[in-house]
């Protein structure tokens, strides 16, 4: 395998050792499947997916954290961690869960788990991908979101998910739910959202509108994870199939792909968003085909100089994609970031675009 242990040292090797149901590399990594949305451990003996369905992930937290849940079959979770360094970030996963409502410091898990705050915070951050805080964050967001589907009202679920100020989610709500927290918890009742699916140059597209506008343009594999994607952010909705409503839109969107410029403003659009995410979306407009703009540059063009990481929340909170043109923002020196809809993704559409690519680099 990679070097003097057993453990793969890149993605081929991990895709062997799938193949191979070999068990020496329980522990050192899962592999999660897009068209189930399961993660398993190596050894797993269920069906082998495609190569193009998999990911790869270092621990069973992280492909949790991206969606996916644990196999029944072989329970990845309960696997014993191969590498001392990913105990060490397993160990803090549970430290945080185990928190509860707060939001634990470096130094209380410092105090946990043992090692410097700043050792926790590079270990942790390099094999997750995120900080602890925003792990932690996320977990409260989850349980936020939990509990309003649940059917919960939305004052208890805000303090039993463990926002301390109610004013503070509402302010941040547009960015974590797609709306306040009151229209989540309705699962979007009352709306009624048609949409579509075709092939295009990126694998499928789904084009979903309310009666007011465009509500999502997302690209991926397969129409079953596109409309599952729709149904869970709008379950309360009435969601149809609408091919011949939506022809139209959808060859607005399509002529993107070939080289027309963005049909926005001529699509009205039905998107919830804070003022920042609209300057930030309003500014992506602005970016001729063929270029690119950085976070940092986006940033400095809205007035918020030193805002380039919000500026790439931002993107990642798009959901209409090749409407409002996140692929164009890059990280510094045209290295790619993270992309919603898959980073190959973007590279692809940059290239389509006669945009310069760069190497790739961490999410902001």
């Amino acid at each position: 395998m990679g070097d003097s242990e057993t453990y793969p040292a890149n993605d081929d090797e991990r895709w062997r050792a799938v193949l191979a149901r070999d068990g020496r590399c329980d522990g050192a990594f899962v592999y999660a499947v897009r068209s189930t949305g399961v993660f398993c451990r190596p050894s797993c003996p269920s069906r082998r997916p495609r190569r193009p369905q998999v990911s790869f992930f270092a621990v069973p937290e992280a492909a949790a954290h991206a969606g996916f849940r644990a196999c029944k079959r072989c329970r990845p979770e309960d696997t014993p961690a191969a590498d001392p360094r990913i105990a060490t970030v397993r160990r803090l996963c549970r430290a945080i869960e185990d928190a509860g409502d707060g939001i634990p410091t470096l130094a209380d898990l410092s105090a946990e788990v043992g090692g410097s705050p700043h050792h926790l915070q590079r270990v942790f951050k390099r094999v997750m991908g995120i900080s602890p805080r925003r792990y932690a964050e996320a977990l409260r967001l989850d349980r936020l979101k939990g509990a309003l589907k649940r059917g919960e009202a939305v004052a208890p679920a805000l303090y039993g998910a463990g926002y301390g100020s109610s004013s503070r989610l509402y302010e941040k709500a547009p960015r974590h739910l797609g709306m306040t927290p009151a229209s989540y918890a309705r699962g979007g009742k009352g709306a009624r959202i048609a949409y579509t699916v075709a092939a295009c140059a990126l694998g499928r597209v789904l084009v979903a509108a309310t009666e007011r506008g465009l509500c999502a343009v997302s690209l991926g594999d397969t129409d079953a994870g596109l409309e599952a994607a729709l149904g869970a952010d709008y379950p309360a909705a009435e969601i149809r199939r609408g091919d011949g409503a939506l022809a139209g839109r959808l060859d607005a969107v399509l002529a993107c792909l070939d080289g027309a410029p963005s049909p926005h403003p001529g699509l009205p659009l039905d998107l919830s968003a804070t003022a920042f995410q609209w300057q930030v979306w309003e500014r992506l407009q602005g970016i001729p085909r063929g270029q690119t703009r950085t976070y940092k540059d986006i940033a400095a063009d809205i007035g918020r100089p030193g805002a380039a990481r919000a500026v790439g929340r931002a993107c990642a909170a798009n959901p209409v994609s090749l409407v409002v043109p996140c692929h164009r923002a890059v990280g510094g020196g045209g290295g790619l970031a993270g992309y919603r809809w898959g980073v190959k993704r973007k590279e692809k559409l940059l290239r389509r675009e006669g945009a310069a690519v760069g190497g790739r680099e961490e999410t902001v």
